[in-house]
């Protein structure tokens, strides 16, 4: 009897072990530690399995990961190079990350964290308001998840403006791409969002040269990985005044450690990797077709360029 194999830490395996029994019968349904013959196991479903684990397994037929993030998996070294590794296109991520960061403009926009601060200090005052049409938003990472943001900040009716590696037509936003255009694009986003991929080339993009291409006094957002930001950078730019707040929901290192300072700085505000999370429910459509393409002998949707990280 062939099997999949479940590996997570975070996400629980009940959901997941009900949907494979009534769609997929015939597939034994494991979990770590417990995978019975190594052999039988043709799938993997994870999230940030250690190094080596997969190398156990002598005839995988694809990783399936449980996120749209697949950088943890791609750092190891050991990972089989001919078994396909599957992303999470969507599983009900998008909605949730495009109402993050949709969050995420409004607080900065509406001065919530400034409001937050005269609270503390029982402060009575009317800050200025700002016109909406003045708060440009500028997306950088224009994938699936990204373009989901997009069109919901551009519902609300604010600018929004697009950035990503290869050019993207979004029809009626504004996109800009490659080198070229990063520096036009900095200089009008007002509330800067991040979706990148996590890639050799993305890693540690959001340091003080790309700070000190914002205008003075904007915000940033980071829902995609910890590993973009450059952490001394921005608390340097936020403690000169060229960012003037910061919403992070992802880091370098997680969880994040009892004595950061991004847990006490006033500008910033930290939640613990909560902007998508996968709902089995909504993503377990996408898998369980995926693994009957493979079963026919079809390709997935969602294969993973091992050279562009994504």
């Amino acid at each position: 009897m062939t099997s999949i194999v479940f590996y997570s830490r975070t996400d629980d395996p009940a959901p997941w072990r009900e949907i494979f029994a009534r769609e997929l019968p015939h597939l034994a349904f494991r979990v770590d530690p417990d995978i019975g013959d190594p052999a039988e196991v043709h799938y993997t479903l994870v999230w940030k399995p250690p190094a080596g684990w997969h190398g156990q397994f002598p005839h995988l037929r694809a990783i399936l990961s449980l996120g749209a993030g697949v950088d943890a998996l791609l750092t190891d070294a050991s990972l089989p190079s001919h078994v396909p590794v599957v992303r999470l296109l969507d599983g009900g991520l998008g909605r949730q990350m495009a109402e993050y960061a949709a969050y995420g403009v409004l607080h900065f926009h509406r001065r919530m964290h400034e409001y937050a601060a005269r609270q503390r200090t029982g402060t009575w005052e009317m800050l200025e308001p700002r016109s909406t049409e003045s708060c440009v938003v500028g997306v950088m990472g224009l994938g699936v998840l990204g373009v989901q943001a997009v069109r919901l900040i551009d519902a609300l009716g604010f600018p929004v403006i697009g950035w990503s590696r290869t050019p993207k037509d979004l029809g009626a936003v504004e996109t800009f791409s490659g080198a070229p255009g990063l520096d036009a694009f900095l200089a009008r986003t007002r509330v800067l969002v991040n979706f990148l991929p996590l890639t050799p080339q993305t890693s540690g993009i959001l340091d003080r040269r790309l700070f000190a291409r914002l205008p003075r006094g904007s915000y940033l957002v980071n829902v995609a990985r910890g590993g973009h930001l450059v952490e001394p950078d921005l608390l340097a730019a936020l403690d000169d005044g060229q960012i003037d707040g910061a919403l992070l929901d992802v880091f370098g290192s997680e969880p994040l450690p009892p004595d950061h300072p991004f847990w006490q700085h006033p500008k910033i505000v930290v939640t613990p990797h909560v902007a998508g999370v996968t709902l089995a429910d909504e993503a377990a459509a996408q898998i369980i077709a995926n693994v009957r393409r493979l079963e026919n002998g079809e390709a997935p949707v969602g294969i993973v360029d091992r050279a562009a990280g994504y």
